[in-house]
């Protein structure tokens, strides 16, 4: 494949960060690119020359550069000073280990409790759980003991286990998420409670909400075990993810929806992004090809095309970009008006057909690429969706239907919550044709659980 088609397919899936950083790259590289923005500053220079330069010095200047392969005596060309930005610091926030070992510092340990410690502490995970047995651990601590020392046992290795359950946060170094539950139990100084038997002795049952047989089995209401049931919920079941650093990645919109006087307009969010043109200077120089001979003459050929191309290339993909964009408007304007439950499904193919190009192109336009609408901001993967058949022979999306089953579980009666059969009826008085297998696996999707375990008392 052409090397430039591999240079306008990564220009089209590019996201707009990226595409700002390969740019101000390419005109590093390539003097035969300048700044569209640069021109009222040449043309302000052009009308007051340097009283002390001589006319013809920046000509001849010029013409050194492009017979001497484009080298300046600097290095790199001179692309003015840009303004100054304040650099985003990142500050490092201690991790969970981190966390630990500052604590264990202050506790009084023998060598080999703290050497046992150490190595607990090594192995846990960034959720906060002991991610090796206490077997592993003993074994690790062993294979670093100097000869003729005593070496460790699990005993001593479940002692020390005990001591770092005690550390901040609660529940950490837990086995799994029942002795996770239990150490926070302990903590809050609820071992008498029914919290804690539920979890000591009944922890299977909790999980399948058999709240009934609870009930019947410690002799209280089904009620006190549902709220006592809520109240482990309350509790961390990953207690070290609260140690991982905040994500920082911002998300800036490709593309921008507007409504203005009852229309929808697409603007590219494109103020950024450098803009780039042929320099008229070098493209002048570069027409009189009789000073040019060997490399010299490749060179100029070569950047002078690359250049030329990768305008052409990045308009190619403002005009792509927009065509898609105002199809996808025209397409689900329902949407923009009335919200998720009036998304209409759409595939690519579809898009592709439309503005007659390939599929892939089309792929590759919308991914990681991002949308303001009056809405909020969206990435453009989000308008395309599979399709369900309707009573009025219209299709209708699949993430409208999610939206709708959302929308019914969120509407029903806690103490007599919606079956799966109950929600395919209430789907298809609305017109639209689903299967009970699919509205348990949208149900599976949106983290819905099953109607009996959503049963309130």
């Amino acid at each position: 494949m052409n090397p430039r088609l591999y240079q306008a397919m990564d220009l089209l899936y590019m996201p707009l960060l990226d595409l700002q950083q390969h740019l101000k790259q390419e005109l590093e590289v390539n003097p035969f690119l300048e700044l569209a923005e640069a021109d009222e500053d040449a043309a302000a220079q052009e009308t007051a020359p340097d009283p002390e330069r001589p006319d013809d010095e920046d000509e001849s200047r010029w013409e050194d550069i492009l017979l001497d392969g484009f080298g300046t005596p600097g290095g790199a060309r001179d692309l003015g000073t840009p303004a100054e930005m304040p650099e985003r610091m990142t500050v490092e926030v201690p991790g969970l280990a981190d966390h630990l070992y500052d604590q264990l510092q202050m506790l009084v340990l023998d060598e080999r409790d703290r050497m046992l410690a150490d190595e607990i502490v090594g192995n846990i995970g960034e959720d906060g759980y002991l991610q090796a047995t206490l077997n592993e651990v003993v074994d690790g601590v062993n294979a670093g003991l100097t000869e003729g020392s005593v070496p460790c046992a699990v005993a001593d290795a479940e002692r020390v286990l005990t001591v770092i359950h005690g550390l901040d946060p609660p529940g950490v170094a837990a086995r799994d998420l029942r002795e996770c539950l239990l150490i926070q139990l302990r903590v809050l100084d609820q071992k008498d409670a029914l919290e804690y038997r539920l979890v000591a002795e009944a922890f299977d049952e909790v999980l399948q909400h058999r709240w009934t047989d609870l009930a019947r089995r410690y002799g209280v209401d089904a009620k006190d075990v549902q709220d006592a049931a809520d109240a482990l919920a309350r509790l961390d079941p990953k207690p070290g993810l609260q140690f991982l650093p905040a994500d920082s990645e911002y998300v800036i919109p490709d593309l921008i929806v507007e409504k203005v006087d009852g229309e929808y307009k697409i603007f590219l969010n494109d103020t950024g992004t450098p803009r780039l043109r042929i320099s008229p200077t070098y493209r002048a120089m570069a027409a009189d090809k009789k000073q040019f001979t060997g490399e010299a003459r490749e060179f100029v050929t070569q950047k002078l095309g690359a250049a030329t191309w990768l305008v052409q290339a990045i308009e190619q993909r403002r005009q792509t970009m927009l065509k898609v964009m105002n199809f996808i408007v025209d397409r689900q304007r329902e949407f923009f008006e009335k919200g998720i439950e009036y998304l209409k499904p759409l595939t690519l193919r579809e898009v592709a057909e439309v503005i007659d190009m390939h599929e892939s192109t089309v792929s590759r336009v919308t991914s990681q690429k991002y949308v303001q609408t009056p809405r909020g901001v969206f990435p453009l993967k989000f308008f395309f969706s599979s399709s369900l058949g309707t009573t009025t022979g219209e299709d209708a999306s699949g993430r409208s239907v999610k939206a709708l089953l959302g929308k019914l579980v969120g509407e029903e009666d806690p103490s007599a919550p919606l079956t799966d059969a109950q929600l395919v009826r209430l789907i298809e008085e609305r017109g639209i044709q689903i299967a009970r297998r699919t509205v348990a696996k949208y149900r599976d999707q949106l983290g819905i659980l099953p109607a009996r375990m959503r049963k309130r008392l």
